[in-house]
Protein backbone atom coordinates (compact mmCIF):
# COMPACT_ATOMS: atom_id res chain seq x y z
CA UNK A 1 0.00 0.00 0.00
CA UNK A 2 1.02 3.55 -0.97
CA UNK A 3 1.43 5.77 2.35
CA UNK A 4 1.18 3.11 4.30
CA UNK A 5 2.00 4.69 8.19
CA UNK A 6 1.45 1.24 9.57
CA UNK A 7 3.00 1.28 13.01
CA UNK A 8 3.51 4.88 12.97
CA UNK A 9 2.19 7.29 15.65
CA UNK A 10 1.34 11.14 14.60
CA UNK A 11 0.36 13.87 17.15
CA UNK A 12 -1.93 16.24 15.44
CA UNK A 13 -2.70 19.31 17.03
CA UNK A 14 -6.20 21.13 16.69
CA UNK A 15 -7.06 17.78 15.09
CA UNK A 16 -11.12 18.62 16.17
CA UNK A 17 -12.34 19.99 13.53
CA UNK A 18 -11.87 21.46 9.87
CA UNK A 19 -8.28 20.87 8.50
CA UNK A 20 -7.07 19.07 11.99
CA UNK A 21 -9.97 16.73 11.58
CA UNK A 22 -9.44 15.42 8.11
CA UNK A 23 -5.84 15.21 8.71
CA UNK A 24 -6.24 13.30 11.52
CA UNK A 25 -8.73 10.55 9.47
CA UNK A 26 -6.35 10.32 6.98
CA UNK A 27 -3.73 9.76 8.34
CA UNK A 28 -5.12 7.19 10.86
CA UNK A 29 -6.69 5.43 7.78
CA UNK A 30 -3.68 4.54 6.50
CA UNK A 31 -2.40 2.84 9.30
CA UNK A 32 -1.02 5.22 11.45
CA UNK A 33 -2.18 5.84 15.78
CA UNK A 34 -3.14 9.44 15.64
CA UNK A 35 -3.16 11.25 19.45
CA UNK A 36 -4.83 14.80 19.18
CA UNK A 37 -3.85 17.34 20.73
CA UNK A 38 -7.51 19.78 21.66
CA UNK A 39 -8.66 22.30 24.31
CA UNK A 40 -12.02 21.41 22.63
CA UNK A 41 -12.65 18.01 24.34
CA UNK A 42 -16.04 17.01 22.46
CA UNK A 43 -15.20 18.03 19.38
CA UNK A 44 -11.72 16.13 19.78
CA UNK A 45 -14.11 12.95 20.89
CA UNK A 46 -16.13 13.30 17.88
CA UNK A 47 -12.84 13.15 15.77
CA UNK A 48 -11.63 9.68 17.50
CA UNK A 49 -14.95 8.18 17.31
CA UNK A 50 -15.12 8.50 13.38
CA UNK A 51 -11.93 7.36 13.34
CA UNK A 52 -12.91 4.00 15.49
CA UNK A 53 -16.09 3.65 13.43
CA UNK A 54 -13.70 3.76 10.39
CA UNK A 55 -11.35 0.87 11.97
CA UNK A 56 -8.71 3.65 12.72
CA UNK A 57 -6.66 4.11 15.95
CA UNK A 58 -6.71 7.13 17.98
CA UNK A 59 -6.60 9.38 21.17
CA UNK A 60 -8.32 12.50 22.20
CA UNK A 61 -5.75 14.30 24.98
CA UNK A 62 -7.09 17.55 26.41
CA UNK A 63 -4.00 20.24 26.02
CA UNK A 64 -3.19 23.98 25.65
CA UNK A 65 -0.13 23.89 23.12
CA UNK A 66 0.48 27.39 24.56
CA UNK A 67 1.50 25.92 28.02
CA UNK A 68 4.93 23.81 27.67
CA UNK A 69 4.28 22.00 30.78
CA UNK A 70 1.06 19.92 29.50
CA UNK A 71 2.61 19.71 25.95
CA UNK A 72 5.53 17.83 27.70
CA UNK A 73 3.35 16.04 30.00
CA UNK A 74 1.57 14.71 27.03
CA UNK A 75 4.26 14.06 24.61
CA UNK A 76 6.12 12.19 26.92
CA UNK A 77 3.19 9.93 27.98
CA UNK A 78 2.78 9.20 24.35
CA UNK A 79 6.85 8.54 23.48
CA UNK A 80 6.60 5.88 26.43
CA UNK A 81 4.73 3.89 25.11
CA UNK A 82 6.65 3.42 21.77
CA UNK A 83 7.45 6.41 19.76
CA UNK A 84 6.98 9.15 17.97
CA UNK A 85 7.06 9.22 14.22
CA UNK A 86 4.85 12.41 13.13
CA UNK A 87 3.86 15.70 14.64
CA UNK A 88 1.53 18.01 12.77
CA UNK A 89 1.29 21.47 14.56
CA UNK A 90 -2.18 22.42 12.74
CA UNK A 91 -3.26 24.18 15.65
CA UNK A 92 -3.66 27.67 14.98
CA UNK A 93 -6.23 30.75 15.57
CA UNK A 94 -7.04 33.82 13.69
CA UNK A 95 -7.23 37.59 13.90
CA UNK A 96 -8.59 40.21 11.20
CA UNK A 97 -6.61 43.91 11.70
CA UNK A 98 -3.74 46.38 10.82
CA UNK A 99 -1.01 47.33 13.02
CA UNK A 100 -3.04 50.21 13.96
CA UNK A 101 -6.16 48.12 15.35
CA UNK A 102 -4.51 45.00 16.30
CA UNK A 103 -3.98 45.49 20.36
CA UNK A 104 -1.12 43.92 22.57
CA UNK A 105 -3.41 41.14 24.00
CA UNK A 106 -4.40 40.32 20.68
CA UNK A 107 -0.90 40.41 19.53
CA UNK A 108 0.32 38.18 22.71
CA UNK A 109 -3.09 35.95 22.09
CA UNK A 110 -1.65 35.16 18.62
CA UNK A 111 1.86 34.80 19.73
CA UNK A 112 0.94 32.38 22.37
CA UNK A 113 -0.81 29.72 20.08
CA UNK A 114 0.78 30.25 16.49
CA UNK A 115 4.26 30.79 17.63
CA UNK A 116 5.09 29.89 20.99
CA UNK A 117 2.20 26.71 20.47
CA UNK A 118 3.95 25.47 17.85
CA UNK A 119 7.84 26.03 19.37
CA UNK A 120 5.81 24.59 22.74
CA UNK A 121 5.26 21.23 20.63
CA UNK A 122 8.39 20.58 18.60
CA UNK A 123 10.54 21.33 21.55
CA UNK A 124 9.07 18.73 23.49
CA UNK A 125 8.75 16.13 20.16
CA UNK A 126 12.23 16.33 19.37
CA UNK A 127 14.32 14.78 22.09
CA UNK A 128 12.25 11.68 21.14
CA UNK A 129 12.18 12.11 17.53
CA UNK A 130 16.23 12.47 17.52
CA UNK A 131 16.66 8.77 18.32
CA UNK A 132 14.38 6.96 15.83
CA UNK A 133 13.88 9.79 13.16
CA UNK A 134 10.49 11.24 12.23
CA UNK A 135 8.54 14.40 10.69
CA UNK A 136 7.47 17.37 11.34
CA UNK A 137 5.01 18.81 9.12
CA UNK A 138 4.12 22.79 10.13
CA UNK A 139 1.22 24.41 9.04
CA UNK A 140 1.95 27.95 7.81
CA UNK A 141 -0.32 30.00 5.38
CA UNK A 142 -0.16 31.54 1.82
CA UNK A 143 -0.21 34.86 4.39
CA UNK A 144 3.69 34.01 5.40
CA UNK A 145 4.46 35.01 1.64
CA UNK A 146 2.54 37.65 0.15
CA UNK A 147 0.39 40.55 1.89
CA UNK A 148 -3.37 40.13 2.68
CA UNK A 149 -5.15 42.81 4.16
CA UNK A 150 -6.44 43.30 7.66
CA UNK A 151 -3.68 40.19 8.93
CA UNK A 152 -1.17 41.98 10.29
CA UNK A 153 -0.60 39.63 13.65
CA UNK A 154 -1.85 36.15 11.68
CA UNK A 155 0.36 36.71 8.82
CA UNK A 156 3.84 37.73 11.35
CA UNK A 157 2.83 34.58 13.25
CA UNK A 158 2.62 32.43 10.07
CA UNK A 159 6.13 34.12 9.29
CA UNK A 160 7.29 32.62 11.97
CA UNK A 161 6.14 29.15 11.34
CA UNK A 162 7.55 29.22 7.40
CA UNK A 163 11.00 30.48 9.16
CA UNK A 164 11.06 28.09 12.05
CA UNK A 165 10.25 25.32 9.41
CA UNK A 166 14.13 25.89 7.66
CA UNK A 167 15.48 26.31 10.39
CA UNK A 168 14.46 22.56 11.72
CA UNK A 169 14.96 21.77 8.80
CA UNK A 170 18.32 21.91 8.69
CA UNK A 171 19.71 21.84 12.14
CA UNK A 172 17.86 18.34 12.92
CA UNK A 173 19.13 16.46 8.87
CA UNK A 174 21.73 14.75 10.85
CA UNK A 175 18.93 12.66 12.75
CA UNK A 176 16.84 11.87 10.15
CA UNK A 177 14.46 14.45 10.76
CA UNK A 178 12.69 16.31 8.14
CA UNK A 179 10.35 19.20 8.33
CA UNK A 180 8.64 20.95 6.21
CA UNK A 181 5.74 23.20 6.27
CA UNK A 182 1.90 23.47 3.86
CA UNK A 183 0.49 27.03 2.94
CA UNK A 184 -3.22 26.96 2.21
CA UNK A 185 -4.62 29.14 0.67
CA UNK A 186 -8.64 29.61 1.73
CA UNK A 187 -10.23 26.59 2.83
CA UNK A 188 -13.68 26.03 3.47
CA UNK A 189 -13.89 24.97 7.27
CA UNK A 190 -16.10 25.39 10.19
CA UNK A 191 -14.64 28.78 10.57
CA UNK A 192 -15.22 30.32 7.13
CA UNK A 193 -19.05 29.69 8.10
CA UNK A 194 -18.88 31.16 11.53
CA UNK A 195 -17.22 34.14 10.14
CA UNK A 196 -19.70 35.06 7.72
CA UNK A 197 -22.71 34.29 9.85
CA UNK A 198 -21.17 36.77 12.23
CA UNK A 199 -20.03 39.76 9.71
CA UNK A 200 -22.16 39.47 7.21
CA UNK A 201 -26.01 38.25 8.46
CA UNK A 202 -28.18 37.59 5.78
CA UNK A 203 -25.20 37.64 2.74
CA UNK A 204 -23.64 34.46 3.69
CA UNK A 205 -23.61 33.03 0.59
CA UNK A 206 -22.96 36.17 -1.34
CA UNK A 207 -19.93 36.75 0.34
CA UNK A 208 -18.71 32.96 0.58
CA UNK A 209 -18.59 33.42 -3.15
CA UNK A 210 -16.66 36.59 -3.24
CA UNK A 211 -14.00 35.18 -1.28
CA UNK A 212 -14.11 31.70 -3.56
CA UNK A 213 -13.47 33.79 -6.24
CA UNK A 214 -10.18 35.33 -4.77
CA UNK A 215 -8.46 32.13 -5.46
CA UNK A 216 -7.51 32.12 -9.28
CA UNK A 217 -8.91 28.48 -8.99
CA UNK A 218 -12.43 29.52 -8.16
CA UNK A 219 -13.48 28.35 -5.19
CA UNK A 220 -11.72 27.64 -2.20
CA UNK A 221 -9.94 24.16 -1.01
CA UNK A 222 -12.18 21.86 1.06
CA UNK A 223 -9.60 20.45 4.18
CA UNK A 224 -9.41 16.66 2.65
CA UNK A 225 -7.62 18.07 -0.25
CA UNK A 226 -4.84 19.69 2.15
CA UNK A 227 -4.93 16.37 4.30
CA UNK A 228 -4.19 14.13 0.92
CA UNK A 229 -1.23 16.78 0.80
CA UNK A 230 0.14 16.15 4.18
CA UNK A 231 -0.15 11.98 4.07
CA UNK A 232 2.32 12.34 1.35
CA UNK A 233 4.76 14.75 2.77
CA UNK A 234 4.63 12.72 5.86
CA UNK A 235 5.08 9.48 4.12
CA UNK A 236 7.92 7.34 3.45
CA UNK A 237 7.55 8.36 -0.39
CA UNK A 238 8.46 12.05 0.64
CA UNK A 239 11.53 10.77 2.31
CA UNK A 240 13.66 13.05 0.06
CA UNK A 241 11.58 16.12 1.37
CA UNK A 242 13.23 18.64 3.59
CA UNK A 243 13.29 22.83 4.23
CA UNK A 244 10.22 23.38 1.74
CA UNK A 245 7.08 24.92 1.80
CA UNK A 246 3.93 23.64 0.00
CA UNK A 247 1.46 25.95 -1.18
CA UNK A 248 -1.51 24.81 -1.64
CA UNK A 249 -3.51 27.89 -3.23
CA UNK A 250 -5.68 27.43 -5.80
CA UNK A 251 -2.98 29.49 -7.67
CA UNK A 252 -3.29 32.47 -5.13
CA UNK A 253 0.68 33.20 -4.54
CA UNK A 254 1.73 32.82 -8.48
CA UNK A 255 -1.61 34.01 -10.52
CA UNK A 256 -3.04 36.87 -8.65
CA UNK A 257 -3.07 39.50 -10.57
CA UNK A 258 -0.85 37.88 -13.90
Amino acid sequence: MRFNLKDKTAIVTGGGSGIGRAISSTLAAQGAEVHIFELNESKAGETVAEIKRNGGRAQAHHCNIAHQAEVKNEVDQIAAKGHVDMLINNAGIAHIGDVENTTEADFDKIYSVNIKGVYNCIHCVIPHMKATGGVILNMASVAATVGINDRFAYSASKGAVLTMTYSLAKDYLEYNIRCNSVSPGRVHTPFVDGYLKANFPGKEEEMFEKLSKTQPIGRMANPQEVAHLVLYLCSDEASFITGTDFPIDGGFIRLNGN
